[in-house]
């Protein structure tokens, strides 16, 4: 399970899971299990980081392995 901060930062933006999952085109599911520390394929990460407006040089503001 990798560590990540993508629950923090989509609540800070006051973002549903529902929201957040539509923006970047994936399963709420998906979020869900993200938050929960899972594993998901890099165009995964690349669609949520995205979708949060944050640049893809960013990406370890939201995971961190």
């Amino acid at each position: 399970m990798s560590k990540n901060s993508l629950k923090k930062i989509r609540e800070s933006l006051l973002m549903s899971k529902s929201e957040l999952a539509k923006k970047a085109d994936i399963s709420p599911i998906t979020i869900a299990r993200i938050e929960k520390g899972m594993s998901c394929r890099m165009e995964t990460k690349r669609k949520i980081i995205l979708a949060l407006g944050y640049n893809l040089s960013d990406k370890n503001k939201i995971f961190k392995d």
